[in-house]
């Protein structure tokens, strides 16, 4: 450390200094003038034949504003200016307030930081805002998307969405979202290039995915077979969303309000943001699952997706639950701790992987005696 090499040359010139300031304490007052005088005119005769000095070390320059604190040194300065002595002074006291003082937070642990940037590598899907959700669901430590930002590995994340483009329709989907369910169909392509058609089926309320499933010839009596296994008549709802789609058939409609005494609503033609949380939801499914696996066909597509439900279910964080889990939001309530207690401190973080390694859901293990 520069410090520590300045500190050890202060105390040398110090040292050497010493001695002769204890000499100087014994001898006559007419001797110390006569001393002064000489020096004095060495010094004229340097400056008359304008040698240039040498750069002087950081211990030298204490020296001298130490020095200029015992008398009036400004008739006495020759090498340097007024200006460049009281530089040196002001430098040294900024060095000093510098090490005394620590501005800001103080850091996070040695752990968490670990930990962070652990599973912003682990989940390349991952934003700053869900690992701040994942650290206070799962783990119980209370850490903001900010300061998550101060250790992310990689570029800043500024983790904004895109809201919908009518506020009116928000305004309503907001107040009905217990009571509503939406759905829609996406297309997924095999490693043979088949193209296979996914039925989705969200609650808006909670985020929970109702249903999902595959098939390569989609018909209205299957996608009616669809809403029997999602929709239940203990469940209080009362507006199924969908687009015109042709699949979509009167007849299919109508048994939907015959059989669960739902009300359909139509989206308008070619108007996507009607149905923003089920557009939404297949973005999530794509950008999550489907854009890292290539499904062999029906089968193995199922399976990928069946999996990848259970995790968004029961194990991935929600901005809009504040941020919540949708599993736990339909049974009414999510607790979590909101700092780390002692006895979690006795404990490790372990990761459970979901879908091959592509996401990861982390927990407490308790550690080994």
């Amino acid at each position: 450390m520069w410090w520590a090499k300045a500190l050890v040359g202060f105390a040398r010139v110090l040292v050497s200094n010493l001695i002769p300031l204890l000499t100087v304490l014994f001898r006559s007052r007419t001797s110390l003038i006569a001393e002064n005088l000489f020096l004095r005119k060495q010094l004229a005769f340097y400056q008359e034949h304008k040698l240039k000095p040498q750069p002087l070390t950081d211990a030298a320059r204490w020296t001298l504003v130490l020095c200029s604190r015992l008398f009036e040194w400004r008739s006495t300065l020759v090498i340097v200016k007024p200006d460049t002595l009281i530089g040196w002074h002001r430098k040294g006291v900024r060095r000093f307030w510098g090490c005394k003082s620590r501005p800001g937070r103080p850091p996070l642990q040695g752990e968490i930081r670990e930990l962070i940037v652990r599973m912003a590598k682990e989940n390349p899907t991952w934003g700053q805002r869900r690992v701040a959700a994942e650290l206070y669901l799962k783990l119980g430590l209370l850490v903001s998307s900010r300061t998550v930002r101060k250790y992310w590995p990689w570029g800043r994340d500024d983790g904004r969405g895109k809201a919908t483009s009518s506020q009116h329709w928000a305004t309503f989907v907001r107040n009905h979202a217990d009571a509503m369910v939406a759905c829609d169909f996406m297309v997924a392509v095999t490693a043979k290039f088949q193209l296979l058609y996914v039925f989705v089926m969200l609650e808006l309320g909670s985020r929970r995915i109702l249903q999902c499933n595959v098939t390569a010839h989609p018909s209205a009596e299957w996608t009616l077979q669809q809403f029997r296994q999602g929709l239940s008549d203990e469940t209080p709802y009362r507006f199924v969303i969908h687009d015109r789609d042709c699949i979509f058939s009167t007849e299919l409609d109508q048994e939907l309000v015959r059989s669960f005494g739902v009300k359909v609503l139509k989206t308008p033609p070619q108007s996507p943001q009607a149905n923003a949380f089920c557009e939404r939801l297949i973005g999530t499914i794509r950008r999550e699952c489907l854009d890292f696996m290539i499904p062999l066909n029906e089968k193995h597509l199922r399976r990928l997706l069946s999996e990848w439900v259970r995790h968004y279910n029961a194990g991935r964080p929600h901005s809009s639950l504040g941020p919540g889990i949708p599993a736990e939001a339909h049974r009414g309530s999510v607790e979590g701790n909101t700092i780390c207690t002692d006895e979690q401190r006795k404990l490790r973080v372990i990761s459970r992987t979901v879908l091959g390694g592509l996401h990861h859901e982390y927990v407490w293990e308790k550690m080994a005696a």
